[in-house]
């Protein structure tokens, strides 16, 4: 079984699991930080059930937008059930590793609890690069430490065990490589963040 089939396979019952009162809580402090404006257009990479799209809509209000996309085809319908009545919200099967979007159509670029699970995390970041506008802004976020987050992954399931955060220097090199400055990292226990400018 691939992580995709994994991913759909656990979407029915993935709000069930994670979408909890303590990350409610967690993303309520934490989407500010993002520091997101009113009026911007926003790519939510890896919505999975859209966990992050009350509090993005929230922070761009009614003149912003948000594209929420994942490659899982059974995360966005139970996406679009939940959000698709949202006019300023577009829900659609994506996979930021190989599809192109428009250049330079998004201020920011969140990617909440998805990076460790990309294969070809350099393809990604040159691809999200290419969709921010300039001096837009990408943010990698999870709700774990990186350490924590490694832990997690190996107890859920063998698809995704793999599947962890870049050690720091890594993450830095690799931003920088696709043409990203003003990295900023946070990794401490419940809490990763780490942001970036298109340069």
């Amino acid at each position: 079984m691939s992580a995709k089939d994994y991913f759909d396979n656990a979407a029915n019952t993935w709000d069930e699991k994670f979408h909890t009162p303590e990350l409610s809580s967690f993303l309520e402090k934490l989407v500010p930080q993002f520091g997101l404006k009113f009026g911007q257009n926003i790519l939510d990479v890896g919505t999975g059930t859209g966990v992050l799209i009350p509090y993005l809509i929230r922070a761009v209000g009614p003149s912003g937008s948000v594209t929420a996309i994942d490659y899982s085809e059974k995360m966005v319908q139970i996406c679009k059930t939940k959000h698709s009545h949202i006019k300023n919200v577009s829900i659609k099967v994506g996979n930021i590793e190989e599809d192109a979007f428009p250049t330079e159509s998004f201020d920011a670029v969140i990617c909440f609890g998805v990076f460790p699970h990309l294969e070809n995390k350099e393809n990604a970041l040159q691809n999200i690069n290419s969709t921010l506008k300039p001096r837009g802004k990408l943010v990698i976020a999870h709700a774990l430490s990186s350490e924590e987050l490694k832990a997690h992954h190996k107890k859920v399931s063998e698809q995704v065990a793999h599947a962890m955060l870049p050690e720091k220097s890594k993450i830095i090199e690799l931003l920088e490589q696709t043409g990203f400055t003003q990295i900023i990292i946070k990794d401490e226990p419940g809490c990763y963040l780490c942001t970036a400018h298109k340069s």
